[in-house]
C-alpha cells in the first residue's frame, strides 16, 4: 500500500464545501488504512498548490475537488506535468465528462440513449422559450445538479434572469423525462449497483445531494431485471466511451409513467460524474458498502489504482 498520499479538497467552485467534506472523509479512512497523509485544502493560487505538491512529492494524489477546475482536466494536466499518479479519470476523460452534450454524443455511439437536448445561450432563454415545456436547464459545464431548473408546463416565471447566475453562458435544455431517478457507480471495469434516489420534496437537487433527510436512497433499485440490466450496461459504456478510469457513476432518469401490461419503460441516461462525491451521503460509498466494501477499503483501492495519463 502506497504510504505517501497528499488529499486535494476545497478548489474553487459552486462545489467547495461539500470537496472539503469529501476530502476530510478519505483523508480520515486512508489514515485509518496505516498511510501518511497530508491534506491540502486547494484555493485559486497556483503556486501555493505546486508547493504542497512537491515539498516533499507525494507517492499519490488523491483528488477530492469538485466541479470547474478540479474535475474538469485543469488540475489532471497539473498533475500530469508533475508525474505524480492520481485518483479518478485523466485529462480527456475529465474535460469530455464535464461538457454533458459531448459526453451524450459519445455514448450514444455505443447505443445509449439520452433525452434530446440543445446547446443555447443564455440570454436566447431570457428572451424565450427554446423548447416546449416540460423542460430542464442545466449549465453546460457543472456537477452536482448546481443550477438546475425544470420548467413545467404553465410556469410563468423568469428563466435564468437571476442576477447571481456565475455558471456560464452555454446551457444544456432537454426534454423533462418523468419518472424515478437512478444512479450506477462503476469501479474499474465493474458496474457496482443501481440505487433509486427518491426526494423528499421537489427534485435531486444539490441541497438533496448533501442534506441528510432530503432524499431516500433504495440499493438495490427495485427494478425490472431488464432495467436494471440496462442501467449497469450503460454506465459501464459511459464509462468506457469517455475513457475513464477508477471510479465514476451514472446518472439515469427511468420513465415507467405509461408502462402497462407487464412493459418495462425506458430509460434515459443523462451525465457521467468523473469524481463522485465520498461523503457520508455519497452514493458510491453506499454502492460499494452494498457489495461488502468498506468506505476505508473503497479509499485505498483507488489509491492503488492511481495513475497518469501520460
Amino acid at each position: 500500500m502506497t504510504q505517501s498520499i497528499a488529499v486535494l479538497k476545497g478548489g474553487t467552485s459552486a462545489e467547495r464545501e461539500v470537496s472539503l467534506v469529501s476530502g476530510a472523509a478519505c483523508a480520515a479512512a486512508l489514515r485509518e488504512s496505516g498511510c501518511q497523509v497530508k491534506e491540502i485544502e486547494v484555493t485559486g493560487d497556483v503556486g501555493a498548490l505546486l508547493k504542497a505538491l512537491t515539498a516533499p512529492a507525494p507517492d499519490v494524489v488523491f483528488n477530492a475537488l469538485h466541479g470547474r477546475w478540479g474535475e474538469d482536466g485543469c488540475v489532471q494536466g497539473l498533475l500530469e506535468l508533475l508525474h505524480l499518479p492520481y485518483t479518478h479519470s485523466g485529462v480527456m476523460a475529465s474535460a469530455l465528462a464535464m461538457n454533458k452534450q459531448m459526453t451524450k454524443h459519445l455514448v450514444a455511439v455505443h447505443g445509449v440513449t439520452s433525452p434530446e437536448g440543445i446547446i443555447v445561450r443564455r440570454e436566447d432563454l431570457i428572451d424565450g422559450e427554446v423548447m416546449a415545456p416540460p423542460y430542464v436547464v442545466k449549465p453546460l459545464k457543472e456537477g452536482s445538479s448546481v443550477g438546475v431548473r425544470i420548467v413545467l408546463e404553465g410556469d410563468n416565471r423568469p428563466i435564468l434572469d437571476d442576477a447571481d447566475w456565475t455558471y456560464g453562458g452555454d446551457l444544456l435544455v432537454e426534454r423533462f423525462i418523468p419518472g424515478r431517478e437512478l444512479t450506477v457507480g462503476v469501479m474499474g471495469e465493474r458496474a457496482l449497483a443501481v440505487t433509486e434516489i427518491i426526494p423528499r420534496k421537489g427534485f435531486y437537487d444539490y441541497e438533496a445531494k448533501y442534506t441528510e433527510e432530503r432524499a431516500d436512497h433504495l440499493v438495490p433499485a427495485p427494478l425490472p431485471k431488464a432495467i436494471t440490466e440496462a442501467a449497469m450496461n450503460g454506465a459501464l459504456a459511459a464509462h468506457r466511451a469517455l475513457g475513464c478510469r477508477g471510479v465514476s457513476r451514472s446518472d439515469f432518469r427511468y420513465d415507467d409513467t405509461k408502462t402497462k401490461n407487464g412493459e418495462a419503460g425506458e430509460l434515459y441516461f443523462l451525465e457521467v460524474n468523473t469524481q463522485p462525491g465520498m461523503t457520508p451521503l455519497s452514493l458510491v460509498p453506499e454502492q460499494a458498502a452494498y457489495l461488502g466494501m468498506s468506505f476505508a477499503e473503497l479509499c485505498s483501492w483507488m489509491v492503488e489504482n492511481a495513475t497518469c495519463d501520460s
